[in-house]
């Protein structure tokens, strides 16, 4: 064979590489091309959504107050200077400061043709008087339906002769970090304003139990509470609540109540006019590490229970220790899962719960109760005081077994039991794991203890298991939780 009839498929080979890198690039600037311009302008979509956007103004009236000037002795030189300026202060009846209203500004949207608003319930909460204005200039006073502070959701309803343009709640369960998302509403007061930015984080927890944040960049300012978060369909997303910033104003840190969260929500307030969430009746913490190794459990996760009160928990079987690892057929990673589940469950519904218990998974089914009816819970005391208290140093901690003066100082029941920890070794895990003077152990290895000697037995029982740690349930002003030592 000759060189060119070797070099014809070389160069043909080479030249289909050409046009193939030729063709991608042509591809990719297309790709490009048609990114850039869906990223141009989002003109479309904001006409689209921004009728169904709403300004939202309240007022409040704020009680008159006494005349509570200073009060001077007689013949004092200012005496003369004080009545003549409370002369010239504008007065009602009964010699009173008159009522003075007070307005705020935050935003909202329709979710119906019928009039249902939605909005943050601390943009009307308090309010006298509730005025909607619309993207078209017209004005309806608004009443409210039903709140929710949990979540900070509000509802509320205008009467329209004709219909509302409205949107509706998109899933935002499928939102990704990354995604497009546009914010709508009246900030500072402005009038009606769109930003766009993109999701920024997802599941973020402020401070409520029901919390399902989204974190988003899009400038949300005072008077954006209350306004709709848009993906790039015209679906809600998310309801505008908060903000972080330094200064009170956009940095780019925006929270806004997720759309799912919100449904539900909104669809209770509608039915009822309130809130109706499940109650299981616990106390709970998240399980880590130690904890997990010191029970048994292969992974740390699960919903440890700490203490159960009279309640649908109780009731069903559930034990202080417990480790609930699924509710109703959803596998449970943490305290927090569980509360939301929990929470988005129906009253009177029978659940099956999954709890890991001596070694074990046992299945309890539990009838759940209403949350909003629960009362503060108070632990119930433990039985079994003790007497001629003995003191011993364990793990770092100085141990001293209950006896009625300790009781006395620490505020218990007369009934109370376990042991005191009156000093912890600052160089400890035990300080490390945030135990303190004037804790009460009430139970290690998932056994109650009343006794130095009855705690002991406990360590001695998980050191020939082949724990690595105890677990402890200490009790600090009522309140229980679960801490693993390692064993020394």
């Amino acid at each position: 064979m000759n060189s060119q009839a070797i070099a014809l498929p070389v160069q043909r080979a080479t030249a289909m590489r050409g046009l193939f890198l030729v063709f991608t690039a042509l591809v990719l600037l297309l790709a490009q091309t048609m990114i850039a311009q869906a990223r141009e302008s989002m003109a479309d979509l904001a006409e689209q959504i921004s009728p169904s956007v709403v300004n939202i103004t309240t007022t409040t009236t704020i009680a008159a107050a006494t005349d509570n000037q200073p009060t001077l002795p007689d013949g004092s030189p200012f005496e003369d200077f004080f009545k003549n300026f409370r002369d010239r202060q504008p007065q009602g009846e009964g010699n009173q400061r008159r009522p003075r209203r007070s307005q705020a500004l935050g935003s909202g949207f329709v979710i119906s043709e019928d009039g249902y608003i939605i909005t943050n319930n601390h943009v009307i909460e308090g309010s006298d008087e509730i005025l909607i204005e619309f993207f078209s200039g017209k004005e309806l006073p608004a009443t409210i339906v039903g709140t929710d502070p949990t979540t900070d959701i509000a509802v509320l309803k205008v009467e329209s002769e004709e219909p509302l343009p409205f949107v509706s709640f998109g899933d935002s369960d499928i939102m990704r970090v990354g995604d497009w998302v546009m914010a709508v509403g009246n900030p500072l007061g402005q009038g009606f304003s769109v930003s766009a930015g993109i999701v920024s984080a997802r599941n973020r927890a402020l401070s409520g139990s029901y919390d399902d944040f989204i974190q988003t960049d899009a400038a949300i300012n005072r008077g954006n509470s209350g306004g709709p978060l848009f993906n790039m369909d015209g679906d809600v997303v998310g309801v505008n609540t908060a903000i972080l910033s330094p200064n009170g104003g956009s940095i780019g840190i925006g929270f806004s109540m997720a759309s799912n969260v919100v449904s539900r929500v909104v669809d209770q307030l509608q039915e009822f006019g309130e809130t109706r969430r499940g109650w299981l009746g616990v106390r709970i913490q998240d399980v880590d590490a130690d904890v997990a190794d010191a029970i048994g459990l292969q992974e740390a996760a699960g919903a440890l229970v700490t203490d159960v009160p009279d309640g649908p928990a109780m009731e069903a079987g559930i034990l202080a220790g417990d480790v609930i690892l699924s509710f109703d057929g959803q596998d449970v990673s943490d305290t927090r899962e569980l509360v939301r589940i929990v929470g988005y469950s129906d009253i009177g519904k029978a659940v099956r719960v999954v709890v890991f218990r001596d070694g074990e998974t046992q299945t309890v089914l539990v009838t759940l109760g209403r949350r909003e009816k629960v009362d503060k819970v108070v632990p119930a005391s433990v039985p079994g005081p003790a007497d001629d208290p003995v003191e011993e140093e364990i793990f770092g901690l100085t141990i001293s077994e209950m006896n009625d003066e300790l009781r006395e100082q620490l505020g218990l029941k007369t009934s109370a039991s376990g042991l005191v920890v009156k000093d912890v070794a600052e160089d400890s895990k035990a300080f490390e794991k945030g135990l303190r003077a004037g804790d009460v152990i009430t139970e290690a290895g998932q056994q109650k203890v009343a006794s130095i000697a009855a705690l002991q037995e406990r360590i001695e029982v998980a050191t020939e298991a082949g724990r690595k740690s105890l677990l402890l349930l200490v009790r600090r002003g009522g309140d229980p939780r679960f801490v693993a030592l390692a064993i020394q």
